[in-house]
């Protein structure tokens, strides 16, 4: 790919940024919109619609920018939870490493590049119409000593990034103590799940686990609630407020809209009448449907309430059963995080479920490769005539070219990746998963290693999948055939960055999906603040985009270093545009206290290992084979390392030590709430499908439950 292709790119990339930041600037000052822009201050009453006329508000401003530069972690970890933190580190970890990178690659690594000729020499009078390639490693000559700067950088880089990485570990394993240790006492401290839970003939489940937990667990056992299935009284309980949010509308508009003809005949219809008896009948479905949960036949599965802690982690890490599929136990999540809709009855079911997600995640990658290999097509002009010989009049105009092999490839990738985060967060739904935080974290692993594999292996070696499976089926050669098929498409990764980076980070800033969203409701509805739903950050679609950045990164370091910049403006523009939307936008709805930062571990050990192979390849295509034979080393060594990591700081991030538990549950003992708080906790882990839900069938008031308190107890 040309410097004027990539330039292309990058100008119009630049310019979008620029625009949605404008934008930005005056549509959030605009009442009309701060449903869209400030929808977190909105609902925390931080914030107020002013309906009074202002000129002010239609000249752009910068004011948002301050105050998301002096968030502080604290303010961050109070108001957003530790996820935050860990994901806003994640951002600031990656700036680390590239302006210590950059330094190196910008003002040694990218001169030595330059001046090689093993390629071509480059044309300085005419920089634009330069191939990246001669920026690249591969223009060093074979066997020039100026590869040993890559070699010595190769080393300086890994050791800087292991280092950040320890630091980093150690840093957030303390904050999680810590946070555990400043939180109040929460239910799923105290609780954990129990499933495939068996019942002798004539007994039910709640007999069977009463029976079981006081006679092996007599002094730690608090109560327990047995886990219904209730997806047809949540499914009528949706309706009924669907229904009721209708009525509500209806109440507001002009009187003669409240009545509709029906039929042919010239007979007019009350609306709020029509509607209010289908809210009745709904809810006295409800309450049928409510009445036979109880007496159907349970899930075999309940959540157990312990009177301390310790003695919930002991049950939970204790095998039950001399039959290992009777009585798993599963750490329990907060309730409101507690995924209701799907509880596998049994050991088999969740194993055949987890099976055909991991065949629907093959063949979606099978798919995928086709948006690849048309990407890849793009990238060349000369295999697009052949595709298309009726364009070849067009593809000739040099900026038509430079728009179709600098920024369409780029641009249709992060189309199609685009719908790659909902599908996995469906797949992962179905796996029996018991929380929404459990199922985000899936869909972030299964989203990270998909867009590994198919956005950089898939584009580098850009074959049919049985190219792709006999690279991997030999080995011994992978090393090799990266090196020859890496930097040579560091052109497409720096228009991927600018395209999906740039532009993606800005369009979060401007949210062109809610504005949409918004802008048609308020054509078809009267909308008001008490239906203002805050989002939660989705974390399985954008920490795997930040991590492949940094993958690609760590990767060209050494290759390619003309990269780096852009990268540096893209986690530049994520940490301050992240930092507002934590304040303005998204409220944290689950909390897994940090544990996404093994995965950002894991993938930046990764990247490293690939780096490291790669130089491996490089060093023996450039006839340098004792820098090749000194850099085996370094995966070993990193390994180690993520080994130590593993065994130090993992444990932390899957359980909470005894010695921490003791310590917050004899506090806890001078607590005179306690008493108080295990009360509510008998109750807590209730379906909310079966809790009463308040509608009323005039749509005045909220006053009558869904299902009364009688109802309940029967």
């Amino acid at each position: 790919m040309l410097v004027s292709a990539i330039l292309t790119s990058v100008g119009i990339n630049s310019a979008l940024c620029v625009l949605f930041v404008v934008l930005y600037s005056i549509l959030k000052k605009q009442p009309s919109y701060y449903e869209v822009y400030i929808p977190r201050l909105l609902t925390e009453g931080n914030s107020k619609r002013r309906s009074r006329f202002n000129l002010e508000r239609l000249i752009p401003s910068t004011g948002w920018l301050p105050k998301a530069w002096k968030l502080s972690e604290e303010e961050m970890l109070s108001s957003s939870g530790l996820d935050a933190v860990v994901y806003m580190r994640t951002i600031t970890f990656c700036l680390k490493v590239f302006s210590f990178a950059g330094i190196i690659g910008i003002f040694i690594l990218l001169p030595v590049n330059c001046s090689g000729t093993e390629l071509h020499q480059i044309d300085f009078e005419d920089l634009y119409s330069n191939s990246l390639d001669v920026f690249t490693i591969s223009n060093v000559n074979r066997g020039s000593k100026w590869l040993w700067i890559h070699f010595s950088s190769v080393y300086a880089i890994t050791i800087f990034i292991c280092y950040l990485l320890y630091h980093e570990y150690n840093y957030i394993s303390s904050k999680r103590i810590a946070y555990f240790y400043s939180s109040k006492p929460q239910p799923h401290q105290f609780t954990i799940l129990v499933r495939n839970i068996p019942v002798s003939a004539g007994s039910s489940v709640s007999d069977s686990v009463e029976s079981f937990f006081t006679e092996y667990y007599p002094t730690t056992y608090l109560s327990h609630i047995v886990v219904r299935r209730t997806s047809k009284v949540q499914s009528l309980i949706n309706d009924a407020k669907q229904l009721y949010r209708r009525l509500l509308h209806l109440q507001s508009e002009p009187s003669e809209q409240k009545y509709k003809q029906v039929g042919l005949s010239e007979k007019k219809v009350d609306l709020l009448d029509h509607y209010g008896k289908r809210l009745e009948d709904l809810e006295q479905n409800a309450r049928l449907e409510q009445s036979e949960v109880s007496l159907a036949k349970d899930t075999h599965a309940a959540f157990v309430s312990f009177k301390t802690r310790y003695g919930a982690s002991t049950v939970f890490h204790l095998q039950q059963s001399t039959n290992p599929t009777h009585w798993l136990t599963e750490e329990a999540p907060q309730p409101n995080d507690v995924f209701w809709p799907f509880f596998s009855s049994s050991f088999m079911g969740r194993w055949i479920s987890k099976l055909l997600v991991v065949v629907a995640c093959i063949l979606l990658t099978i798919l995928f490769l086709i948006p690849v290999v048309v990407v890849q097509g793009l990238t060349n002009l000369s295999q697009l005539e052949v595709w298309f010989p009726f364009l070849k009049s067009i593809l000739t105009l040099a900026f038509v070219s430079q728009i179709v092999t600098g920024y369409l490839p780029s641009l249709i990738l992060m189309l199609f990746l685009k719908i790659v985060p909902p599908i996995m967060e469906f797949l992962s739904s179905i796996q029996g998963y018991i929380s929404h935080s459990e199922i985000e974290r899936s869909a972030c692993n299964k989203v990270l290693w998909f867009t590994v594999w198919n956005i950089f292996f898939a584009t580098v070696f850009s074959g049919s999948v049985l190219n792709q499976i006999s690279i991997v089926l030999d080995p011994k050669n992978i090393p090799t055939k990266l090196a020859v098929v890496v930097p040579a498409q560091a052109s497409f990764f720096i228009a991927y960055v600018v395209t999906s980076g740039w532009t993606s980070t800005s369009s979060e800033l401007f949210r062109i999906i809610p504005l949409i969203c918004s802008l048609m409701t308020k054509c078809c509805a009267e909308s008001t603040d008490d239906e203002i739903e805050v989002p939660s950050i989705p974390y399985h679609r954008d920490i795997p985009r930040i991590l492949f950045f940094g993958l690609l990164g760590i990767a060209y370091f050494f290759l390619a270093p003309v990269i780096l910049p852009f990268l540096l403006v893209y986690f530049c523009l994520a940490y301050i545009i992240f930092r507002n939307q934590f304040i303005n936008v998204y409220a944290p709805k689950h909390e897994t206290a940090g544990k996404f930062w093994p995965i950002v571990h894991n993938l930046v050990i990764f990247s490293l290992v690939l780096m490291h192979a790669i130089a491996v390849g490089i060093f023996s295509l450039k006839k340098l084979s004792l820098a090749s034979t000194l850099v085996l080393p370094l995966p070993v060594l990193t390994l180690l390392f993520n080994e130590y990591c593993r065994k130090r700081f993992l444990p932390i991030f899957t359980a909470y030590p005894a010695e921490i538990l003791i310590k917050k549950d004899r506090e806890d003992q001078n607590d005179a709430t306690m008493s108080e708080f295990f009360d509510k906790l008998a109750t807590t882990y209730q379906d909310p499908a079966l809790m009463p839900i308040q509608y009323s069938a005039d749509s005045e008031s909220l006053n009558r439950p869904l299902i009364s308190s009688a109802e309940m107890s029967m």
